[in-house]
């Protein structure tokens, strides 16, 4: 009995003992940290955006378990950085333990205010330090940001009730009330120019009769949930010109989100659409990439008018999580336009309307699962009892395209027959994905032998595209698609998305071939 007691006393004593270790057990700092990396860029920000959280990792590979005195910014409480070390927020931190061969983790987040910084101009280098210890123990990593200033476009907000303006929109000649959060633009706002970025909160609307001019080299940046809203009567004519590089686009008009940091890049849906509503006219896109929003483009209503509701040419559009370009009862001209990665459509025509595309590359390589091929057409609507109100497909052309993608079939007609209406369409010399063997699309409209409606078209063969998963559609020179284009819509478009002349020997799609380099 007494064993059994003493054995319990002295386990009692061990845990008790062990679980009042002190600080005087851990070893000095002997200034051999190891971290994960010497310098954290945190990338670009725009002036009084908040960056994203980045993290570093510090090591200690030996085997005591070590206290180091202090960790802290370089410019202490003056620092624009924000560090987060084992979960204590703060600038200056003491007496912080890593045992032996384990390791901390330190985020670090930024907000920055260029007004604020000395000598600012639309851009600056912004650094500071985070200081291990100190003497001849110190060891330093060094923190870098990028920040840039902009012109800010933004609702109005109620100081006391915290509610933000929503548009009113003359719509058919009343003034409509939304919950659309936004404003619209003022006289002054209605020409971007390319010398600041802009940044738009909630939506931005252009008024009736007014037009939102956008000069070569612009660049336009949407927070979460907002976009560009064209009113009736109003007009968007976006004005960008062929670049000399093709990486940096100098010339190129671009939309994409708020968030400038590289994981960003190629996101889908951080932002929501251009929507050029019934009513807007002289509609025109010209060298502009959209890229990672929603819906690219939503085009409404004006099917009859003398001139196409939009004409978008030498444009790019991009990881939309909807759809790229999708036109309702409306009228599009597309020529050299490229369109890729969209978790629905890549370009829909839907309640009909009049949509002519010329020498475009409209393919859909998303990497989930999605509901409608590349190429979307049909002539309904249904309403709120789900009954279908039908119109006219009055044309819908494609000449010189490519429709491809990783489905098969990659276009969808989807008529509903009413003598009353026509649903019109033809493919002319394209190059398209679609398995005329698919019991589940059979019917007229999938007839490939009937000249009415496929002429000269080439079906399943490789369009063999540069790299679909970077977005890059160039075509090599295994292309199925090579001089297979008919010479009378190349003079329409005599040069490709890049300026090269394709009259002599046309190739299907966008882009005329290239010979893609050899990789080490």
């Amino acid at each position: 009995m007494k064993r059994i007691l003493y054995l319990i006393f002295t386990l009692g004593f061990i845990m008790l003992w062990s679980s009042c270790r002190n600080d005087f057990e851990f070893s000095p700092n002997t200034g051999n940290l190891e971290f994960s990396k010497d310098t954290v860029y945190l990338d670009t920000v725009f002036t009084n955006i908040g960056s994203s959280t980045y993290n570093l990792k510090v090591y200690n590979r030996s085997g005591h378990d070590i206290m180091i005195p202090s960790v802290r910014l370089a410019l202490g409480n003056a620092s624009n950085y924000r560090l987060n070390v084992d979960g204590i927020a703060g600038k200056t931190f003491e007496n912080i333990p890593i045992l032996a061969k384990d390791s901390l983790f330190i985020f670090v987040e930024t907000t920055i205010d260029i007004t604020n910084l000395a000598n600012p101009d639309s851009k600056f280098l912004y650094t500071d330090q985070i200081e291990f210890d100190a003497g001849s123990n110190l060891q330093k990593v060094e923190l870098v940001t990028l920040v840039q200033d902009a012109i800010f476009i933004y609702p109005d907000r109620d100081n006391t009730t915290k509610v933000i303006e929503t548009l009113k929109l003359d719509i058919n000649g009343d003034t409509v009330e939304t919950d659309i959060q936004g404003r619209e633009l003022l006289p002054e706002e209605l020409t971007f120019t390319n010398e600041k970025p802009y940044v738009i909160y909630g939506f931005a609307a252009v008024p009736n009769g007014q037009t939102l001019t956008i000069e070569a080299g612009a660049r336009v940046h949407f927070h979460s949930e907002s976009g560009l809203i064209v009113s009736e009567g109003a007009s968007l004519q976006i004005n960008g010109s062929v670049s000399s590089d093709p990486e940096l686009l100098e010339n190129e008009v671009i939309f994409e989100s708020d968030r400038l940091e590289p994981d960003f890049a190629d996101i889908s849906g951080q932002w929501g659409v251009i929507w050029l509503f019934d009513g807007s006219v002289n509609n025109s896109i010209n060298y502009t990439t959209i890229k990672n929003a929603t819906i690219g483009i939503l085009c409404d209503g004006n099917p009859n008018i003398a001139t196409e509701k939009l004409k978008i040419t030498n444009s790019q559009i991009y990881n939309s999580s909807s759809f790229g370009i999708l036109g309702r009862n409306t009228s599009i001209i597309g020529e050299n336009v490229v369109i890729n990665n969209c978790g629905q459509s890549a370009f829909a025509g839907t309640f009909g309307g009049k949509y002519n595309f010329t020498h475009c590359t409209i393919a859909n390589y998303w990497s989930g699962s999605r509901e409608f091929p590349a190429v979307l057409l049909n002539n309904f609507i249904t309403d709120a009892d789900d009954n279908a109100i039908v119109t006219d497909l009055a044309q819908a052309n494609f000449n010189n395209c490519i429709i491809y993608g990783n489905d098969n079939p990659e276009i969808l007609l989807d008529e509903i027959e009413d003598d009353a209406v026509v649903f019109n369409f033809k493919f002319t010399n394209c190059l398209i994905r679609f398995d005329s063997r698919n019991t589940n699309f059979t019917g007229a409209n999938y007839d490939i032998n009937d000249p009415t409606h496929y002429e000269g078209t080439i079906f399943n063969q490789d369009p063999h595209f540069k790299d679909t998963n970077k977005n890059m559609l160039v075509i090599g020179e295994d292309s199925a698609a090579i001089n297979k284009g008919l010479a009378t819509f190349a003079t329409q478009v005599p040069f490709d998305i890049l300026n090269v002349n394709r009259t002599s020997a046309p190739d299907i799609g966008a882009y005329q071939h290239i010979v893609f380099p050899v990789e080490d």
